[in-house]
């Protein structure tokens, strides 16, 4: 839905309006960032800039499951922690989001990624 549009955001107004979009969709869809906002008394119709989005809390992503659809995640990701505590895990639909962006990334700062060999 949003996978195409993100990577080619060229201004602020079009990052801005993608920004809005996504909201709205995780409002409608993810149970968790709905209920936050519904605490906050935060509606879309009443957001007018993308300052007045609001962030979940990393906390959430240690304490509840956090997703919008029913589908089976790719991969989920989840934070070093330590013995006995709760770790935070991202799940993770499609995987090439990630690889499309760290890729990006490599690219505009060392050039072209496919002239590297990276050894880990």
């Amino acid at each position: 839905m949003f996978k195409d549009r993100v990577f080619n955001i060229s201004n602020t107004k079009e990052f801005e309006q993608l920004a809005s979009e996504v909201f709205q969709f995780q409002f409608e869809n993810n149970r968790v960032y709905r209920s936050f906002c519904d605490l906050l008394y935060v509606h879309p119709a009443d957001v007018k800039t993308i300052k007045q989005i609001p962030f979940l809390p990393i906390q959430f992503f240690k304490s509840h499951t956090v997703v919008s659809s029913e589908e089976k995640e790719d991969i989920i990701f989840t934070s070093s922690g330590t013995t006995g505590s709760f770790v935070s895990k991202h799940y993770v639909q499609d995987l090439s989001v990630y690889e499309t962006s760290f890729m990006n990334g490599f690219d505009s700062f060392y050039g072209n990624g496919k002239d590297y060999v990276i050894l880990a």
